[in-house]
């Protein structure tokens, strides 16, 4: 008569514990299950198979002859172990999380919500996750892989190590307190604020630095710098303080204009690039789908 064989990993791995621990009550408590339980489930995989394999009595538990066939059970478990891990593995990015740095709220007429629901359409089993990361990484975690895609501004240190798609192109305005002398104007000449005190990001942001104290635009004089910035609360609070006035792009204008400060066109400076980006080298379908879907809403977004 053969043996039936469909036994489950479960019992299987009820009987290697006990095996190990020659002991019910304490594998029992390895398992997390009750004693009865564990007891009662090794007699129905007894019967099951047709022998006995442990042999119980008052001293304690020990393996029968059939039983010391440890060393295959424990062998099918690795294999199952290794198995699921595979499995699990290739489900993982199927389903997977997708991190999105951003600097900035990108804010833009709903831009993140019509991308989510876009991407998650084609990818449902995958989990999108919002970073926010400090101004002092310009980046937004790409450069240290602490996300896939981001939205970031141009230019980025190391600039070659990414790829991007352009979200918006929008002019750069100058941000001043209402009370500066230069407010009432509807429209500053940039040779009008070279010399003025303006707020800078942190160091560490590099040649997106420079491009918001628009050196190019500065014939090789320096800018004077009124304080640094790493934040939209920040800006907000050194504007309000007189600190120094700061270029900011027309997209991000309501961040910053929440009383007390006034934003006007400024004549003579580049505008600005926003763009969703990630690493060159990264070819995962679910950083393709991303961008995928970002330059579908983007389009659609210029065709309205």
């Amino acid at each position: 008569m053969a043996m039936t064989m469909d036994v489950h990993v479960r019992d299987l791995r009820y009987f290697v514990t006990v095996a190990e621990e020659l002991h019910f009550t304490r594998a029992a408590e390895r398992l997390y299950v009750s004693q009865p339980a564990l007891s009662k489930q090794i007699r129905a995989l007894e019967r099951q198979l047709g022998v006995e394999l442990l042999r119980r009595d008052r001293q304690g538990v020990e393996l029968s002859e059939a039983g010391a066939a440890l060393p295959h059970a424990r062998r099918v478990l690795d294999a199952w172990a290794r198995g699921a891990a595979v499995v699990e593995e290739t489900r993982a990015a199927q389903r997977g999380t997708l991190l999105v740095g951003m600097s900035t709220s990108p804010g833009r007429g709903g831009l993140l919500p019509a991308i989510r629901s876009r991407f998650t359409a084609a990818h449902p089993e995958t989990t999108v996750r919002l970073r926010q990361a400090s101004w002092a990484d310009p980046t937004a975690g790409l450069a240290d892989g602490d996300t896939d895609v981001a939205f970031v501004w141009l230019p980025l240190p190391d600039q070659d190590r990414y790829a991007w798609t352009v979200v918006a192109e929008e002019p750069r305005l100058v941000a001043l307190p209402e009370a500066h002398p230069l407010a009432p104007r509807t429209e500053i000449d940039f040779t009008d604020l070279a010399d003025e005190p303006f707020l800078a990001l942190p160091r560490s942001a590099g040649p997106l630095r420079d491009y918001w104290l628009a050196l190019d635009e500065r014939a090789g004089r320096p800018p004077r710098v009124g304080a640094e910035i790493a934040s939209t609360e920040e800006t907000y609070e050194a504007l309000v303080a007189g600190l120094g006035v700061c270029l900011v792009a027309a997209g991000n204008v309501p961040l910053i204009t929440l009383g007390g400060v006034v934003t006007r066109p400024v004549r003579g400076v580049t505008p600005s690039q926003y763009v969703l980006a990630w690493r060159r080298e990264d070819r995962r379908p679910l950083v393709r789908g991303y961008v995928e879907a970002c330059r579908r809403v983007t389009e659609l977004g210029r065709e309205a």
